[in-house]
């Protein structure tokens, strides 16, 4: 399976936080940058932005479409990962670490609970592969 770190949460729509305290750090999984191929542009928001769960956050492109990018979970913006915008091909090399996108100060922390644990979302990505 892909790399999944057991320190994140996931959500269906392939997004990943981070939690550390009131922050969470934001960014699509290694399973999403594999399937969206090549990104060769992302759009994030600016900070100050208030996100609530499921919302919009930006889109990423890839070689083969554009995709839209979902909060996992409610927040404002605090910081964007401003070296995306001249190198978003960070996002295939190191989802989970230089390819980041956003960080977020919480402001409903237990909408973490309604996520997936890394075990959860290998067996999510499982079944969705197999359709």
């Amino acid at each position: 399976m892909a790399n999944t770190p057991e320190d994140n949460h996931y959500a269906k729509s392939h997004e990943y936080v981070h939690i550390e305290g009131d922050i969470g750090t934001i960014g699509i999984s290694d399973y999403a940058q594999k399937e969206l191929g090549d990104v060769v542009f992302v759009e994030l928001p600016q900070v100050g932005a208030q996100l609530d769960a499921t919302d919009e956050l930006g889109s990423i492109e890839s070689v083969k479409a554009v995709s839209e990018l979902f909060s996992p979970v409610s927040g404002e913006v605090i910081e964007v990962n401003e070296a995306l915008a001249d190198k978003p091909e960070l996002v295939n090399t190191d989802p989970y670490g230089d390819g980041w996108m956003v960080r977020v100060k919480l402001t409903t922390p237990d909408e973490v609970d309604a996520l997936m644990n890394a075990e959860e979302y290998e067996e999510y990505v499982e079944k969705e592969s197999a359709k």
